[in-house]
């Protein structure tokens, strides 16, 4: 039974990095991703067209897709007075109609031919900051807890923007991608149910059983 349905608004692409200077770690990035037409490869640990420069936070297995709400991206439109297109949260998918702060981590999209499963929450960082010229962002993205998701490839599959998402399953944990972000935002409340949830990356897992028991009120 499909539990959810929404649709792809846009696949999004960086073709190429660009330069930057918002952190000292790497000089480059992928994050401005814009919309594409046509048919788009989803396939092993990434898609097939899309740049990522930093791939210790960014892409592999756990992360290989990272999906975005029309929703939240009007909710920030209105919070800070400026027009956000497709893509300018460094997503792949821009979706419509779907709650993915409430997406349950295993929870399953079936796209076409394409499965994808619902992952981690994204944690913001200095880059993105720099990419939006808003040096407040990562304590403003904190507190809204309206992260996205990001999702593994389960099978690969091509897609065009305007697919319909049909959620085919979800596991009865019920430990959602806020509940994931706000346990790594500094809530402890569902901590022991997070460390638990094996769809979880293992350094998701470890975390939340570090801090599970640790007699420490912070990681």
């Amino acid at each position: 039974m499909n539990m959810a349905a929404g649709r792809v608004l846009s696949i999004n692409l960086a073709r190429e990095s660009q330069p930057h200077n918002w952190t000292e770690f790497t000089n480059r990035t992928g994050i401005n991703k814009t919309g594409v037409e046509g048919p788009v490869l989803f396939s092993g640990e990434g898609v097939v067209g899309d740049t990522v420069v930093d791939r210790v936070n960014h892409g592999g297995y756990n992360k290989a897709v990272y999906a975005y709400a029309r929703e939240d991206a009007l909710w920030w439109e209105a919070k800070i007075g400026k027009s956000i297109s497709p893509g300018q949260f460094g997503e792949n998918l821009t979706t419509l109609d779907l709650d993915l702060s409430s997406a349950v981590i295993g929870e399953r999209w079936k796209i076409g031919e394409l499965l994808l499963e619902v992952s981690e929450p994204r944690i913001p960082c200095r880059i993105f900051a720099g990419f939006w010229d808003r040096p407040t962002l990562i304590k403003e993205f904190t507190e809204a807890n309206r992260s996205g998701a990001y999702l593994r490839i389960i099978e690969e599959g091509s897609i065009e923007k305007g697919a319909g998402i049909q959620v085919t399953s979800r596991p009865s944990h019920g430990i959602t991608i806020a509940d994931v972000f706000a346990a790594r935002s500094g809530a402890r409340d569902k901590i022991t149910s997070i460390a638990a949830v094996k769809e979880l990356s293992d350094d998701y897992r470890d975390w939340a059983k570090r801090v599970s028991n640790s007699a420490s009120p912070s990681d």
